[in-house]
Formats: structure tokens, sequence, C-alpha cells
């Protein structure tokens, strides 16, 4: 049975058997019996490589250690509102860090933690925090959520996200819509991130 750690674009968990390319955490969301029992335990959400040196850990959802989660690409664990782990993505992270001086003036993973917590978590229902936008100012890699639906933004379209890869698309409409990705982490998709991981899956290129 496939275990509840595949995160949506909205940051919620879903059990389904795709893997997906990236990896992360946001600290211990399991029991002991590997149940998800919170939407998040620190305000530090990473995305990680999959593969990293040596490191192995099976089996997952050990009792008192963080919940390992997989997303289908970064694209994904931004709008969820993960930014780049500082160990196993250095190189990532520091040019991330840089992008969030030029962008805020502010430095230090626990500063820019504490602006992405703000901006991902509503205060009152804890849940994911979305905006009213122009869908025009988006850039490639954010997400919109329309009838429900998390939807890519890519070019000249709308890609339809599922947990194995896009599927449906349609031309990308103009006017406001609802934005889901966090807007630090759109700021960043317009600077033009480039990262060691893929910020697309495959099937968006489909």
């Amino acid at each position: 049975m496939p275990l509840q750690n595949r995160v949506t674009p909205l940051g919620e968990l879903v059990a389904d058997p795709a893997r997906g390319l990236v990896y992360g955490n946001r600290g211990c969301l399991h029991d002991d019996k590997g149940r998800i029992r919170r939407r998040y335990a620190v305000k530090r959400w990473i995305s990680c490589r999959l593969v990293f040196k040596d490191w192995h850990r099976a089996p997952l959802l050990q009792p008192g250690r963080f919940t390992e989660l997989f997303f289908l690409d970064e694209a994904t664990a931004f709008a969820a509102g993960h930014r780049p782990c500082a160990l196993c993505r250095r190189a990532d992270y520091d040019r991330f860090s840089s992008l969030w001086l030029d962008l805020h003036g502010e430095q230090g993973a626990d500063t820019l933690d504490a602006r992405l917590h703000a901006e991902r978590v509503d205060p009152e229902t804890r849940r994911h925090r979305v905006r009213e936008v122009e869908l025009d100012d988006l850039p490639d890699g954010a997400f919109v959520l329309r009838e429900s639906r998390p939807l890519l933004v890519r070019g000249g379209e709308l890609r339809a996200w599922s947990p194995g890869g896009y599927t449906d698309r349609c031309p990308r409409p103009t006017g406001e819509t609802t934005l889901v990705t966090p807007p630090s982490l759109v700021e960043v998709l317009r600077s033009g991130w480039s990262s060691d991981l893929p910020l697309f899956h495959p099937s968006a290129s489909a």
C-alpha cells in the first residue's frame, strides 16, 4: 500500500505509488504506526536530492524521525512552499540565498524560512495560503488553482498536475487567477531560477 507522503502543489499529503523526482521534509508528521497526524512540525520546509552520497533509510516513516516526502518536481515543491536544502543541495541553496538577498535584502535560513512560512500557511486555518493575482504576470513554474485543480504555468499553456505527471493542457487565459505558489518563490522563478534538480517533470513538455 502506498504511503501517505506524496505532496501536492497545495502542500497536502496523499497516498500514491508515484515517487516523483524530488525528496524533502518538514519535520516528523507521522505517529509510531506511520499514520500522518499533522501537516507540518517545523518552519524549515526543504526539498532535497533523491540520492545523496550513500545515505539510505529503510523503512520509511520510522517512529520519531522526520517524515520522508516526495514531490513530482521542483515546481511542485516550490508551490507547496519548500526551498532548497543547504546540505544535499549546497550550490542550489547558495544560489537561492543570493537571489533572496537581492529580492528581500535578507540573509540566513531562519529569516527566509520565517517569511516563507507566513506566505504558505494561513494563520487561521493552518491550510495552504492562496492569493488572487493576474495570470499574465506569472512566470513559468508557478502554480494556479482553477476549479479546485492545481495547474502549472508553462509557456502559453496551463498543465494539470497529478502525482504521476502533468496531464490535461489548456491555453493560458488572461485575467485574474488564484495563485498557489508563495509570492517569494514566484519571484525566484521570475528571476530565471535553475538548479541541479528538474524544475519540470518530463510530462510537462510532452
